[in-house]
């Protein structure tokens, strides 16, 4: 049987009165119902009771409704049936139920904490047996009562204390929880985003990323740059159609691909259709694709080969001019949808100063305001000028740029968003 994870969101308002579970052998014995019938929870609503004489009972009759188990540790361990391989001595393994030996006095209690992770428990036993009620406690009993001195009123006290007790561990847990997913997420976060490999070289990098997915620490949007022994620096950005965790991975599993193919010396045309045979054999669908935007910068910085792989085309901006958008229309199809596709690479002259924004169509598919108009890529070379004019560059023009698109959008992106920015002087 799956346990649950321990969850506070299904816990049951004390407001609406308190139900306990009751799980004792003799349910006429020393827990009469009548004696406990008298007890009552918050604001002055009787506590509901329910009785089972062992976990079976217990299990059918334990829901989100029940607080407290109230858990008498004289119960006896439960009869199993045994396989052909049990080893209990004295056991023929010929099917037959037997009461195997304990694996410690308080078995029980623990099976009771396995079946119930979001109740609150409380464990009963004799005055004389105080050594193993602490015990009990700290294997994960809420609190312990002894089965004398037990009247209405200290058990209705000790099933609110319990609860109230429970509560809060469980609260304690789901911030701890939190807190590990998000270092261990931080950590993740920095294992799949690339570390630019610009060692030797006079351009500046910079790079914002967000995926569109609620929550998620990927999307399908990837890039990556680095820099050969021969001096020309490789810049890519991707994006993977679809949203999800196979399109975050396929991601991932592109932009190492490129990486690598990079560094053993594959550019252009070769590099996109060896690209293309990693997507066809990775992708969890046919119908997935991936469109894709290169520039190789060559080592005196000034020209740059680009290729376009169904991707929109990069934003130059040099001082004393406009910014503008690279050329488009010699570009090839986005990988996985063509067989046999082939992907020119343009020469592009950049000058002496410059900067080069490369993003996804998240940047430019979000709306303005109310309506169904795009920003396009119009609108974000207008949002860009502006900024360039009010003297923003590197670091500070993608904040703007990605927050102005945000503000444009009337709240976040539903796509994933990649940019990247190199400059140049």
């Amino acid at each position: 049987m799956s346990v649950p994870a321990p969850r506070l969101a299904e816990a049951t308002p004390l407001d609406a009165g308190l139900t306990l579970l009751v799980i004792e052998s003799d349910p006429g014995g020393s827990l009469s119902v009548p004696e406990m019938a008298e007890m009552s929870g918050p604001a002055g609503k009787p506590v509901r009771i329910r009785t089972a004489r062992n976990l079976t009972e217990a299990e059918r009759l334990l829901t989100d409704d029940v607080h407290c188990i109230l858990l008498d540790l004289a119960l006896p361990a439960p009869d199993r049936v045994c396989e052909p391989s049990c080893v209990t001595a004295g056991c023929a393994g010929d099917g037959e139920a037997h009461v195997p030996e304990p694996r410690d006095e308080l078995d029980t209690l623990r099976q009771v904490l396995r079946l119930a992770p979001r109740h609150a428990v409380l464990a009963l036993t004799a005055e004389t047996d105080a050594e193993r009620a602490a015990e009990a406690v700290r294997v994960g009993a809420q609190d312990y009562l002894f089965r004398d001195e037990l009247d209405g009123r200290v058990l209705s006290r000790a099933i609110r204390y319990a609860v109230e007790r429970k509560r809060a561990d469980l609260a304690q847990h789901q911030l701890t929880e939190s807190r590990l997913r998000a270092q261990e997420n931080a950590r993740l976060e920095r294992g799949l985003l690339p570390t630019p490999l610009l060692a030797g070289s006079d351009l500046r990098f910079a790079a914002r990323y967000r995926p569109g997915r609620s929550r998620a620490l990927l999307g399908g949007d990837f890039y990556d740059t680095v820099r050969t022994p021969d001096g020309t620096v490789h810049a890519m950005i991707g994006d993977v159609s679809g949203h999800g965790p196979d399109e975050a991975a396929l991601g991932v599993e592109l932009r190492i691909a490129w990486r690598a193919l990079t560094l053993a010396g594959l550019c252009g045309d070769e590099l996109l259709s060896t690209l293309q045979e990693v997507l066809e054999h990775e992708r969890a669908d046919e119908e997935t694709f991936a469109t894709l935007c290169a520039v190789d910068i060559s080592p005196d910085g000034r020209r740059a080969g680009l290729s376009l792989a169904g991707h929109p085309a990069p934003l130059l901006v040099r001082p004393g001019q406009a910014p503008r958008l690279l050329p488009q229309d010699s570009g090839g199809p986005a990988l996985g949808l063509l067989r046999r596709a082939r992907w020119p690479r343009r020469q592009i002259e950049l000058g002496g100063r410059w900067s080069l924004m490369m993003y996804t169509d998240g940047l430019i598919e979000g709306r303005i305001g109310e309506g169904a108009r795009r920003l396009g890529q119009e609108g974000i070379v207008e949002l860009v000028t502006r900024q360039v004019k009010d003297g923003l560059t590197g670091e500070a023009l993608l904040d703007a740029a990605v927050t102005e698109v945000r503000a444009l959008n009337g709240g976040e992106l539903t796509d994933d968003l990649a940019v990247l920015l190199l400059d140049r002087g």
